[in-house]
């Protein structure tokens, strides 16, 4: 029977005064139940063969059963606490991956001065400020028909159609079951190969009129449309061709023709117009990400008429400040872990005082190094910096203290050291994932641990079920056993007063006797 501890000897110690406490109940069950044999073989009562065999049995396995017992109450304990452990590491990790992966480091603001432009930033983004004059927001091209009358807008002919939206076209064929304005637009809507267009039927006061939209802004996603007819020149008249807007003129928009045709022009095909510190910009959508480094910009009629505005980028403290507290509240709490963990009440029994990691290398090892990375000092270009720059110190018991306030005024004032500190090469959460990673990594120090105990559990169970099968062969055998005894002591005491009715005995004459 192997045991696999964090704590040899504590677990040996516990699993002897189990054994040894199992034992002695036993022996005294054990004598209780012999003093039915004295009885039975006096003739003053029977053999409890029930209780001398549960007794018997129980003498023989009692310390190996609370041995075993003892050491799956031990295995399972360790495993529970592993699992304690990996998870407030893993926890830790979690709580420093923006702190070693350069995610709070890259973390920006971005604001404008005025209304129609909304900023955001992201990766990529360099601290500045960027004047934004936007003189045209972009738009997607809507053409509306002329008036159908019900009878026209019922049957516009047979043949085919073939519309483009920009460089993409489909082709859709007309029959005399699909021919009315609504199938026509119903085909649109519903083709496998649409370019991006959406189709609607409006009925006014003057008839029906079928509309197109392209899904996309830009001056590129310009509509065109040539019809085929067999059959009626309505179908024909559905001819349009766009001309795109001159990209970044002032002014240029898309035109279709014939201009005097079936279509109207409702909203033209046209792109984002703006200068950015005086260079001029454009962008198919009002969602602008390709013009400032890391930095997007929604765009709104109101980005025209507002002028020139000024977008700042900035460095997110407000981030930083929640990424570095969140770090300090998750190593308090793996050392909380590691310390409930590994503590030790003297005031408790012997062998149960101590906490189930008490005295385990792993841990202790663990809980040094992290001990040693937080109070000691990292340099990145030039600058030297600790966490108690920021506000945070090493109190005695190992946790963390932070003071919010000097965080606070470090980030927004002392970028450098924050940078320092939390460097991508050497700084503190780059070693506190260094350190950890072996710990919960698959095939890693407690992952080997928990397997190994997995796997002792698992010879327990089967030194158990091997011990009940032997318990219960025993309690077979000793139940035939006393059994057959208890009889031939019955037997054996009626013989022995029969001969003594007849004979006489120390108190009796005897019935031969009295006849003589």
């Amino acid at each position: 029977m192997s045991t696999v501890t964090s704590s040899t000897s504590s677990t040996t110690t516990t699993a002897q005064q189990a054994a040894a406490a199992a034992q002695a109940a036993a022996q005294s069950a054990l004598q209780e139940a012999a003093q039915s044999i004295i009885g039975g073989s006096t003739g003053d009562s029977s053999i409890d063969v029930q209780s001398l065999v549960s007794a018997l049995v129980t003498s023989k396995v009692a310390g190996q059963t609370a041995s075993l017992t003892a050491e799956s109450t031990n295995d399972n304990t360790q495993i529970t606490a592993i699992g304690q452990l990996m998870a407030s590491i893993s926890g830790l990790q979690v709580a420093s991956a923006p702190l070693y992966n350069g995610s709070m480091l890259t973390a920006f603001t971005a604001t404008a001065s005025g209304t129609g432009i909304a900023a955001t930033a992201g990766s990529g983004a360099v601290p500045g400020s960027y004047t934004v004059n936007v003189s045209q927001i972009a738009s997607a091209q809507t053409l509306t028909s002329t008036a159908f009358s019900t009878t026209a807008a019922a049957s516009l002919g047979t043949g085919a159609l073939t519309i483009s939206v920009g460089s993409s076209s489909m082709s859709i064929n007309i029959n005399s079951s699909n021919d009315s304005l609504s199938e026509i637009a119903s085909a649109i809507n519903s083709a496998d190969d649409n370019p991006g267009l959406k189709a609607s039927v409006i009925t006014g006061s003057d008839g029906q009129h079928l509309v197109l939209q392209a899904t996309n802004s830009g001056a590129s996603n310009t509509i065109n449309i040539s019809a085929s007819s067999t059959s009626s020149s309505a179908l024909q008249s559905l001819d349009v061709t766009t001309t795109a807007a001159v990209d970044a003129t002032a002014n240029s928009t898309s035109t279709i023709s014939p201009s005097s045709g079936t279509w109207k022009q409702t909203s033209a095909a046209l792109d984002a117009i703006m200068t950015v510190n005086g260079a001029t910009a454009t962008s198919p959508s009002n969602t602008v990400s390709s013009v400032i480094s890391g930095v997007t910009m929604n765009l709104t009629s109101a980005a025209v008429t507002n002028g020139a505005q000024t977008v700042s980028v900035a460095a997110n403290t407000s981030t930083e400040v929640t990424d570095i507290s969140n770090f300090v509240t998750a190593y308090n709490s793996l050392m909380s872990t590691i310390g409930s963990l590994t503590s030790f009440d003297s005031t408790a029994a012997a062998g149960s005082g101590g906490g189930p990691l008490l005295g385990d290398s792993l841990t202790t090892s663990l809980q040094v190094a992290l001990g040693n990375i937080v109070s000691s000092s990292v340099s990145s270009d030039g600058v030297t910096g600790t966490l108690a720059s920021l506000g945070i110190t090493l109190n005695a018991d190992g946790t963390l203290s932070l003071d919010s306030s000097t965080l606070s005024t470090a980030v927004q004032s002392d970028p450098q050291q924050v940078a320092a500190v939390f460097n991508l090469t050497n700084g503190i959460a780059q070693q506190i994932n260094a350190a950890t990673t072996p710990y919960t990594q698959t095939g890693g120090l407690l992952d080997t641990r928990t397997s190994a105990l997995t796997a002792d559990l698992q010879s327990v169970t089967t030194q158990t079920n091997a011990l009940t099968a032997y318990s219960s062969q025993l309690t077979s055998q000793y139940n035939a056993e006393f059994t057959a005894l208890n009889t031939l002591m019955a037997t054996t005491n009626s013989n022995q007063q029969y001969l003594t009715a007849l004979f006489g005995g120390s108190n009796s004459s005897g019935t031969l006797n009295k006849s003589s």
